[in-house]
């Protein structure tokens, strides 16, 4: 099941004799169907890019060049309690808290922006190269993905970059690492335009477990081919996991199964 989100092996393409020079790869790793605990209601109309709890609060940050928001939701209702509009011209995407802020980045530009939290006001920018796409925290640093198999690993005091690692499955590097959260110590990443979770070791890099949401997929049942799983959200005091995906019309509590 882990193969659709990877490269064809090489070793299927290689003659019988060949093959035998080929290393082994390491075996695949575990895959799950979480258990669904609650559905909630979810805004349709939000391209989910970034979502996380801080505080008892839940964010969520959205996409699309005039459309993109910083806002505060309530679980209960789906319903926006407050928000910050991006810049013009900006395609935003993840979030992080951090102390009392939130930081956010945007898809192409290099541009993030502080936000003060509740409020939600624009307090800051912050540069960085490459491109932008889903940030959490290990409680030290800013972790950062920018759709390559690389995520960084920032100073939350200079946001400069401080380590990278390189994440593989199988063996194999894997890219479109979109939106994060940090979970009882890994880093879970949905790989965008699959039903997957991934999740990685900080330490490593190892694809160590595989969260398979397609029955979530099948029960929203979304059409446009760009509503993919995209949202991770860690209550850490409460110990839940929530996830959605974008345009999708509902936010799901998670478990995997014991």
């Amino acid at each position: 099941m882990i193969r659709a989100i990877l490269p064809l092996a090489l070793a299927f393409a290689l003659p019988a004799a060949a093959q035998q020079a080929v290393p082994a790869t390491p075996a695949p790793p575990p895959v799950q169907k979480p258990d669904l605990v609650r559905a909630y209601p979810h805004d349709t109309t939000a391209f989910t890019e970034g979502l996380l709890i801080a505080d008892g609060a839940m964010y969520e940050s959205t996409g699309r060049e005039g459309q993109s928001l910083i806002r505060q939701v309530d679980l209960a209702t789906g319903k926006t309690l407050r928000h910050a509009t991006v810049p013009d011209g900006l395609f935003g995407e993840g979030i992080v808290a951090w102390g009392k802020e939130l930081r956010s980045v945007t898809w192409h530009g290099g541009r993030g922006f502080r936000w003060s939290r509740p409020a939600l006001k624009r307090t800051g920018e912050w540069r960085y190269e490459g491109e932008g796409w889903a940030m959490t925290d290990n409680g030290r640093q800013i972790i950062l993905s920018d759709g390559t198999p690389r995520l960084r690993f920032l100073d939350p005091v200079t946001m400069k970059v401080a380590r990278t690692l390189d994440v593989t499955v199988e063996g194999r590097p894997l890219k479109n690492l979109n939106e994060l959260e940090y979970i009882d110590g890994q880093i879970w990443a949905n790989v965008w335009m699959t039903p997957y979770i991934v999740r990685i070791d900080p330490g490593t890099g190892v694809v160590a477990g595989v969260v398979d949401l397609s029955d979530l997929v099948a029960r929203v049942g979304m059409t446009d081919r760009d509503s993919v799983p995209n949202g991770i959200a860690f209550d850490r005091v409460k110990h839940r996991i929530y996830v959605t995906g974008k345009n999708w019309p509902e936010l799901f509590e998670i478990r995997l199964p014991r």
